[in-house]
C-alpha cells in the first residue's frame, strides 16, 4: 500500500567530513606600503579637504509673501543683493520690490 520512494534512501550513514580553511596570509603593514608608495612617488588618493564656504547668516522673516521667484545670477549679483539688503535692513522680497520699484519710476521718467 505504501508505494513512496524514500527520499533518505542514498544517503550513506557516515556525516561528512568537514575541515577548515587554510588561513590567509598576513596583511602588509600600512607603514609599509606608505613607505613604498612614498619611495617610488604614487601620489596619494586621499581627496583634498575643500576650503570651507562663508556660511551666511540664515534669513527667516514671518513677511506673508508665500510665492517664490528663482533666477541664476553670478555670485558677484548674489553678494551685491544681500549686502544690499544688509545695509537697508530688508528683507529680500523687500529689496526686490524696492528695485521694480525704482525701475517703473525711471521708466516713466524716460
Amino acid at each position: 500500500m505504501n508505494d513512496r520512494v524514500n527520499p533518505f534512501a542514498s544517503i550513506s550513514e557516515d556525516p561528512p567530513v568537514f575541515t577548515t580553511k587554510p588561513r590567509a596570509e598576513k596583511r602588509v603593514e600600512d607603514t609599509t606600503i606608505a613607505e613604498l608608495a612614498q619611495r617610488n612617488n604614487f601620489p596619494s588618493r586621499q581627496a583634498a579637504k575643500p576650503a570651507k564656504a562663508e556660511r551666511r547668516k540664515p534669513r527667516v522673516y514671518r513677511t506673508g509673501r508665500n510665492i517664490q521667484f528663482n533666477a541664476k545670477v553670478t555670485a558677484e549679483t548674489i553678494s551685491k543683493i544681500y549686502r544690499l539688503a544688509d545695509e537697508k535692513a530688508v528683507t529680500i522680497g523687500k529689496l526686490l520690490e524696492l528695485a521694480a520699484d525704482a525701475l517703473e519710476r525711471e521708466g516713466a521718467k524716460s
